[in-house]
């Protein structure tokens, strides 16, 4: 039993000191450290302006809980100035962006969509215009 224990033993050694060097350490230089985690840092952020210019080549879905108990998913496609809306039970309107001062401003005959940040009004073909708050 002896024999085999001290057979293991050798092999794991020898195993290990066929490890180049430097192949088996872990680099603990902390200044080394620091700068990759900076480094990746660095490499996530986003200025305003990418984060807008995003914003602005890409479809943006948004779902809208209104105050009559219709629940709204937009999906603002702004390279195309347009938005879907569907409601809960699957109709979909298709809108385009009207030019508003601030917010934002869709319309399709009989149908239309203002707001701005998370508030927007709700009117749709022959109904009152309801108020809705953004919720994802």
């Amino acid at each position: 039993m002896r024999a085999i224990v001290v057979s293991l033993t050798v092999t794991a050694l020898v195993g290990l000191s066929a490890c180049g060097p430097g192949e088996s350490e872990v680099s603990s230089d902390g200044e080394a450290v620091r700068q990759r985690a900076v480094e990746a840092q660095t490499a996530k952020r986003r200025t305003g302006a990418e984060v807008q210019d995003r914003a602005l080549n890409r479809i943006i879905r948004t779902v809208y809980l209104c105050e009559n108990g219709e629940r709204l998913s937009v999906d603002f496609d702004n390279p195309r100035e347009m938005a879907t809306v569907r409601n809960s039970m699957g109709e979909a309107v298709d809108m385009r962006r009207e030019r508003a001062t601030d917010g934002l401003w869709y319309r399709a005959s009989g149908y239309e969509l203002r707001g701005e940040g998370i508030l927007a009004t709700w009117t749709a073909d022959g109904r009152q215009p309801t108020d809705c708050r953004a919720i994802d």
